[in-house]
């Protein structure tokens, strides 16, 4: 009686020592790559009053270009990577929708959640040139270029730390007089610890960043004063 007495104490104390090897080494399979969710969300966006459409411009349709990704890297669909605990790299990539998408996706959210009508289809124009912008539906059209997008992560056996680098051009024209207007370049960077960690908090931080890029640009009077122009001059 006395032995399976100190049995159940030492079993126990084996099974939590397990446990927690497991949680501090990260033991199991390492995956491949991560493949993360870059969305921007402007449900709980504070919309400036510079910004917001008004009765003279709630009608008219803004067209968006999906952006154009001008970083210098070999592999345009990486867009991080994660330093495992055993040094191991493991590749970052978006999930649903590459990155390209993902900005010109959350500057169409931002400009409904301001009251803006926006053109459903986003379309292609490469910024390079007036004459190469494309004819259709909508009297302003939004553009630009991510200049540099990449999310790390230095796993750790309490905290991981995350770091998100975001550089956007944005292109703001014209589209009925095929003419540029204005010009914005933005920078969003963040840094940060956390217990944490998974695909989904991944996909958070660089969604963070794309966020905190899309509402600084719209924070800019130029370009409230640019759109609205553009749209009451009609």
């Amino acid at each position: 009686m006395k032995n399976n007495c100190l049995f159940v104490p030492k079993r126990i104390a084996l099974l939590v020592s397990i446990a927690f090897g497991l949680g501090v080494s990260g033991c199991g399979p390492v995956l491949s790559l991560y493949s993360v969710n870059m969305r921007y969300d402007a449900a709980q966006t504070v919309i400036s009053a510079d910004i917001q459409a008004d009765e003279k411009t709630r009608d008219a349709v803004i067209a968006i270009a999906e952006f154009t990704d001008t970083r210098q890297v070999d592999d345009k669909k990486i867009i991080g990577r994660v330093t495992e605990r055993d040094g191991t790299k493991v590749l970052v990539l978006p999930k649903y929708v590459i990155p390209t998408k993902a900005v010109a996706n959350g500057i169409k959210e931002y400009l409904k959640k301001a009251g803006y009508k926006v053109a459903d289809k986003l379309v292609q124009w490469d910024l390079r040139k007036e004459e190469t912008m494309p004819k259709g539906k909508g009297q302003v059209i939004i553009g630009g270029n991510i200049e540099e997008l990449e999310l790390t992560c230095e796993r750790g056996i309490f905290s991981n730390s995350y770091k998100v680098s975001l550089k956007l051009t944005i292109v703001f024209a014209d589209l009925a007089k095929g003419k540029i207007l204005y010009k914005s370049k933005v920078e969003s960077s963040l840094s940060r610890d956390d217990v944490s960690f998974s695909e989904e908090w991944l996909g958070k931080q660089v969604s963070t960043a794309l966020g905190d890029a899309i509402e600084k640009v719209f924070q800019e009077k130029a370009v409230a004063q640019t759109i609205k122009e553009a749209i009451s001059s009609r």
